[in-house]
């Protein structure tokens, strides 16, 4: 297993995973991720946004899931987890938990905050994003973009120390 940047040759395969996710859940509807713009091109989405990043997990040369952070609210120093997917054959040996270290070991050099959407009935899902510290929100933050989503999270950050930074 191997956890690393998205690369552009990744755009087409992370895509499919994506969808036959959301297509599996019943959840390839307007206002999900299923119809996001950037979806087919993720490696130039992210590459375009300061302090954001994709990350890819291959397994024997295939990739079988992702996860991201990008800037969500830049006045308030808060960023979102966003498109974290796996593939069915790969579910439930861990690997979206080091997804998401991955992602927030990430977060924490840019960021005071995570926030994160997802659905009530993806119960696994939940579970992780508490395991991890989420904290569920009564309502989405300001600027949420997928109107399907009916749970919101946002976890508080370690920020470095300012006065090590003014270094």
């Amino acid at each position: 297993m191997i956890i690393r940047e998205i690369q552009p040759k990744d755009n087409e395969a992370i895509k499919k995973v994506i969808q036959r996710s959301l297509e599996k859940l019943g959840l390839n509807v307007p206002g999900t991720a299923y119809f996001d713009p950037q979806l087919s091109d993720l490696y130039t989405y992210y590459a375009n946004l300061k302090h954001a990043k994709y990350w890819i997990v291959e397994m024997e040369n295939t990739v079988v899931g992702g996860i991201g952070i990008a800037p969500f609210d830049k006045e308030h120093a808060i960023c979102e987890l966003q498109k974290l997917y796996l593939a069915e054959t790969v579910k439930g040996i861990g690997l979206g938990g080091k997804l998401v270290e991955v992602a927030l070991s990430f977060a924490e050099e840019h960021y005071e905050q995570c926030y994160l959407e997802t659905m009530h009935e993806l119960k696994t899902a939940c579970i992780l994003y508490e395991k991890y510290g989420f904290d569920l929100l009564n309502k989405p933050l300001s600027g949420s973009e997928h109107s399907t989503m009916d749970a919101w999270y946002i976890k508080r950050l370690k920020v470095r120390d300012l006065l090590e930074e003014a270094k």
